[in-house]
C-alpha cells in the first residue's frame, strides 16, 4: 500500500441537543502527496484538493471499514476529478487532465471552469453490501462544496453547509488544505441553522484558519460557539492507495485472451499503471502468460 506519514487530522462533534453534527478536517499532506505525484497544475490541484477533501468530509459520515468515491465530470479541461476515502481515515485521489490549466479569473484559480459548469455529481458508497449506494445530481453551482452541499440536501435529505478550501505557495506547493460540514438533524432548529450560517459568513476562510495554525477541533470550537457541544473523537488522515500488483492482474485479466496474446506478440509484456497514485507493474511475457492460462 502506498502511504505518506499521517499528518492531517479529523474531528467530529455534536450539540448536546442531538440536532446539529459538525466535522472538520485538515488534507494539507494528503492533497500535496496527490498533487505531487500527479505532478498537477494549478486548476487541477485545486479541483483535487477539493475533492479529496469532499470525500474525506463524506466518508466521515459513514461508519468503520465504510468508504466513499466522489466524481465531478464536466465539459471543462479538466474532463474528471475523482476521490475515495475511508471511514478509516484514508483517501487517495486523481485528476484525468492533471496538466490542464484554464485561467484565472478574478485573480483566483477558477475550479468550476476547469471542471465545467455542464456535468455530474456522482457519490458511491461502499457501506461491505454486495450493492454498492449509488447518487447523481448535476452540476449546478460554481463551487465544489455547493455542489456537494445540494447532493446531501436533494439526495440524502439533509440539510449541510460545507466549506472546502486550498492555499497554496509561490512555488506551487500546498500551504493549507481542508474544510468542515455542519449538518441539521430533524426535526430542525431554524433559529440554530441562522446563527451556524452567520457565524460562517463572517468567520475566516477555512484555509486562513488551517494556514495560521488553527487545529481542526478549534475550527469547530469557533462555528459552535454558543452552542452545547461535544467531541465525539479526533482521527488521523493519509494519503494511501490500495493498488497491487494482484489487483492489476485482474485488470489484464478482464481484458480477454486475445487482448493478452496480442501485447504478448508486439510488446513481450506490459506495464500498468494506477490511474490514483501512478504507481506503474510491469508484467513480463511468462507473467502474461501465465495470465493467460488462467483463462483456459
Amino acid at each position: 500500500m502506498n502511504e505518506s506519514p499521517p499528518a492531517d487530522t479529523l474531528c467530529r462533534v455534536i450539540s448536546e441537543s442531538g440536532k446539529f453534527f459538525g466535522i472538520a478536517c485538515e488534507t494539507t499532506a494528503s492533497v500535496g502527496e496527490a498533487c505531487r505525484r500527479h505532478n498537477a497544475k494549478p486548476t487541477a490541484a485545486a479541483a483535487l484538493a477539493r475533492v479529496m477533501t469532499g470525500a474525506v468530509l463524506l466518508a466521515a459520515l459513514l461508519k468503520d471499514g465504510q468508504s466513499v468515491l466522489l466524481r465531478l465530470e464536466g465539459n471543462g479541461a479538466l474532463k474528471k476529478v475523482v476521490a475515495e476515502a475511508g471511514y478509516d481515515g484514508w483517501v487517495r485521489g486523481y485528476v484525468a487532465e492533471p496538466l490542464a490549466d484554464v485561467p484565472l479569473h478574478n485573480g483566483h484559480i477558477d475550479v468550476a471552469s476547469g471542471i465545467g459548469r455542464t456535468g455530474f455529481l456522482t457519490v458511491v458508497k461502499d457501506i461491505g453490501l454486495p450493492v454498492k449506494y449509488k447518487g447523481m445530481t448535476r452540476l449546478l453551482n460554481d463551487d465544489v462544496a455547493e455542489d456537494i452541499a445540494l447532493y446531501l440536501s436533494e439526495s440524502e435529505q439533509i440539510p449541510s453547509i460545507v466549506s472546502l478550501g486550498v492555499e497554496f505557495g509561490a512555488d506551487g506547493t500546498v500551504l493549507a488544505a481542508g474544510g468542515f460540514i455542519v449538518q441539521s438533524l430533524p426535526p430542525a432548529d431554524e433559529a440554530v441553522i441562522d446563527e451556524l450560517k452567520h457565524r460562517i459568513e463572517t468567520l475566516s476562510p477555512v484555509t486562513s484558519l488551517l494556514a495560521s495554525a488553527k487545529q481542526p477541533e478549534e475550527i469547530l470550537q469557533a462555528l459552535f460557539t454558543g452552542i452545547p457541544h461535544k467531541t465525539l473523537g479526533k482521527r488521523s488522515l493519509s494519503y494511501q492507495c490500495s493498488c497491487s500488483k494482484k489487483k492489476m492482474e485482474s485488470a489484464l485479466i478482464s481484458l480477454g485472451r486475445d487482448e493478452l496474446m496480442d501485447l504478448l506478440e508486439k510488446e513481450g509484456g506490459v506495464q500498468v499503471n494506477c490511474e490514483f497514485c501512478r504507481e506503474s507493474y510491469w508484467f513480463n511475457g511468462d507473467e502474461l502468460t501465465g495470465l493467460m492460462q488462467q483463462m483456459i
